[in-house]
Parts: C-alpha cells; structure tokens; sequence
C-alpha cells in the first residue's frame, strides 16, 4: 500500500498513472519510468507472488507468441530478459528452422535465419517483466482496486488523476489519484470511450472484423523418448478446404501448449474424446498422432473472444489532454496471429519517442499526436490480422477495399510460391516477425515471380 494524498486541484507533474497491469500496461510503466519520477500502476487483481498467473487474463494458459520484433523490444527495455527465460526453461527457437509449418499446398521449406526467440508460457514471461519493474524505486503497484472515473480539470480540457475503487477498503486506501498523464491499458473492456461522451467529447469510431474464431489448449508433458528434428508445429486452417487449425507451441520445463482453433464458429470440444477427435480432423493428423500418446498436464481451456477491434482516437478532432491509451483498449487482434504482445512493445516505443519529443515541442495536443503516431504502428498488423479473416464467408464486419482486396490476392501468390523457395520464405517470415515491413515482398525479384505465375495453377491444398 502506499501513502498518496490526493491533490484535485492541479496535476502532479512528477507522477504518471498507467490502468491495467497487462502486458501493455507493464511495458507502458516501463517506459514512464524514464519520463516520470513516479509511476503508479493499478492492476484490480490480487498480485502478491509475481510469477503467478492473474485472474484477469483468462486467455492465459494459452499459446502466447512472442515474435522476433517483439523479443528485440523487450530486450532493449529489459536487458538480460532472453537469458533468465532461459535460466527458466524456456527453449530457443529459430523460426524458420526448427518449426513445422503447413502452407497452402505442403509443409514450408525450413532455412536458416537470425529470426529467433524464447518460447513460454504467457505467466512466465509476464511475471518476468513485473518483476524487474518491482525493482525500480520509480514504480508503485497498486493490487485490488480499479479505475472507476478520471479526474478533470474544471472544464474538462484535461485529466489530471484518477478515482479509484478499492475491493478491500483500509485506512490507507486513497480514493483519487493525481497525475499528469494517464495511460489507459485496461484491454478490450476499456472503459475510456464511456468516460469521453461524458466529459463531452466524442467516443472513437470503431472498426470491428470478426471471423468467429473459436480455440481451445491443453498443456502436455513433453515425451521423454520423441526424438525429432523440429521444436514447433503448425497446421493453418485453408478457406474452402479446413477451417480448423492448430498450434503445438514449446514451453518452459519440457511442456507443450497445444491450441486447436475453428473458424466461423466450429469451435473445438472441451472434453478429450471431443479435443482428440477435433485434432485428428486437420488437414493432417500430425498433432493427434503426437497428443494421443503424450501425457496431459491440464483441464482444456476455451476462448472465444477473438474479433478484431480497432478504436480509432486517431481520427478524433478533439482529446482532453493528460490521457492516452494502447495495448487492446485502442486495438486488440485476433489472437491467433500472435501478433498481441509485440505490438504492444511496439505501442510502448512509441509512448516513448511522443514524450522525448515533448521535451522540444509543445505539450499542446499531445494526446492526438501520439494516437496519429500509434495508428501508424498498428497499420501492418491489423492488415495481417484482418486480411487473414476476411478470407472466410463466415466472417462479419468492415469489409476491405480494393486496394486491400488486390494486396491480399498478390499475398496468396507469395505465400503458395514459398513453398519452393525458402528464400521468398525467409522474407515472408521476416515480415511476419515485424522485422522488415510488408513492402519487403514487394521487392523487383518477388514481383517477377508472382507476376510469371500468373497463369499457372495455384493449388490450395494439401
């Protein structure tokens, strides 16, 4: 607990507030603590062991990817972070080398890269990371209370704090907060639109896609007598061919998360007959002929709330100042694509260079200048997330453009022509990992190809 005295009246320019102790929400705190003198991160779940998984994260116990890119961020922000994930357990993995992936027509090439990374369980690597920020004398934790209100200014022009609601009142609980800058990274459930239209501003248009994607995961004890030449599979679902899917993901401890996914709501089963048979439908029974004889570790967990969601403060004219958001509470993703937690790293780097610049520039509408600079950022992977959903019939919401609808077209080309060149499936994996930007497979080379292969038959099956 700490013992913080509410000032209404004026901001504190030495604190800064984050809400939502998420991935995001950690990483936000991570990079205030080099602008602030204080930082105040309110998580409303019960954390006393930093290693443990929170209630709140119900997608927890399932496959969370951490992607070159991402693992870069992290490392710069939390040096040494790669080598205690090791000293964990957790695997290295070269990508492009040590998994199994199966494409349009057959299993991808494999091929060496520099794209590696450290494959865990969400838990691990998040409870790393609040860890070493519990280090830092600059960060405050507070645990059991939310966010229920902002603190304004007396015609709303700007947030200066926060109302909090504590569900273990003591006399140390203080019910506002000051703070000059605010950081919302409560997730999908953000309630900042809600707080807008009531200070009088107008709520962020959103764009919704949703392919009905539905999964579930089971851990598994890794068997001691597997020998094999790989670390990680993946059988991708194929519009007009299978729409299921699934993901065997290594772990820490010699453990496997294995996640199978259904798109336009042909969910997996929860029960083992039913987990088992949905494994065996893929395109091929690889991973039922590996779980059938693996030692599970875990009850099967669901999810199912996996529609793409972007809400568009870039687009706003007006923003109180002294409030941003990021992480899901401005765009969450199919979590399929494993893109979630990199962006997010992404998302922090740009907090990050907004508030250096505001050491040369203005302070005046810095909340809209960095959501502009945010939106930038999320542009890449909301095409990736959606262009992949919009392939089904089923899915449901803002339909692509032409421009879009033609992109997606030269990608399906790319991605077939991979599977005879480990070259071209270098790059597109590089992209893929947020390394290099998807004008990458748009170099002269990869443009020949795809055009030559106009004409020739395209399979799409295995």
């Amino acid at each position: 607990m700490i013992s913080l005295v509410a000032d209404t009246s004026v901001d504190s320019p030495r604190r800064a507030i984050v809400i939502g102790g998420s991935m995001a929400g950690l990483l936000a705190a991570r990079v205030l603590i080099d602008h602030f003198a204080e930082v105040v991160l309110i998580e409303r779940d019960g954390v006393s062991d930093p290693l443990a998984t929170r209630p709140g994260v119900p997608q927890s116990q399932h496959v969370h990817v951490l992607l070159t890119q991402g693992q870069r961020l992290l490392e710069q922000l939390f040096p040494g972070l790669a080598a205690a994930l090791t000293a964990a357990g957790a695997p290295t993995v070269e990508w492009t080398a040590d998994w199994l992936m199966l494409g349009a027509g057959k299993w991808l090439p494999r091929c060496s890269s520099d794209l590696s990374g450290r494959t865990c369980s969400r838990t691990l690597l998040e409870g790393l990371i609040r860890q070493r920020l519990l280090a830092s004398p600059k960060l405050t934790l507070l645990t059991g209370c939310q966010v229920e209100g902002l603190l304004t200014t007396k015609e709303n022009q700007r947030v200066n704090g926060v109302q909090l609601h504590w569900r273990t009142p003591d006399a140390a609980s203080v019910p506002l907060l000051s703070a000059a800058l605010v950081v919302d990274a409560s997730g999908r459930n953000s309630a900042l639109p809600s707080w807008l239209t009531q200070m009088g501003y107008d709520a962020p248009p959103e764009t919704m896609i949703n392919a009905f994607l539905g999964y579930a995961s089971r851990w598994y004890e890794r068997p001691k007598s597997l020998e094999a030449d790989w670390q990680g599979i993946t059988v991708a679902a194929l519009e007009g061919v299978n729409s299921r899917g699934g993901v065997l993901y290594p772990i820490e401890n010699d453990r496997w998360i294995v996640t199978l996914g259904g798109v336009g709501h042909d969910y997996p089963p929860t029960d083992e007959t039913g987990f088992l048979a949905f494994a065996r439908s893929l395109r091929v029974p690889i991973l039922y002929d590996l779980l059938k004889e693996a030692q599970p570790l875990s009850p099967i967990y669901s999810y199912r709330r996996t529609e793409n969601r972007w809400r568009h403060y870039e687009r706003l004219h007006h923003m109180p100042e002294g409030i941003v958001a990021l992480g899901d509470a401005v765009c969450a993703f199919n979590p399929v694509y494993g893109q979630g937690m990199t962006t997010a790293a992404l998302s922090a780097m740009t907090l990050d260079r907004c508030l250096k610049q505001v050491q040369t520039q203005t302070r005046n509408h810095f909340s809209l200048r960095f959501h502009k600079q945010l939106a930038r950022q999320l542009k890449t992977p909301w095409l990736m997330a959606t262009g992949e959903d919009g392939r089904w019939s089923t899915t449901k919401g803002a339909q692509p453009g032409r421009r879009e609808r033609l992109m997606q077209k030269y990608f399906d080309r790319v991605t077939v022509l991979m599977q005879d060149s480990p070259a071209l499936m270098k790059t597109f994996a590089e992209v893929v990992h947020m390394v290099k930007p998807p004008t990458a497979l748009l170099a002269p080379g990869i443009v020949l190809q795809v055009l030559a292969s106009y004409g020739k038959r395209i399979p799409n099956t295995n």
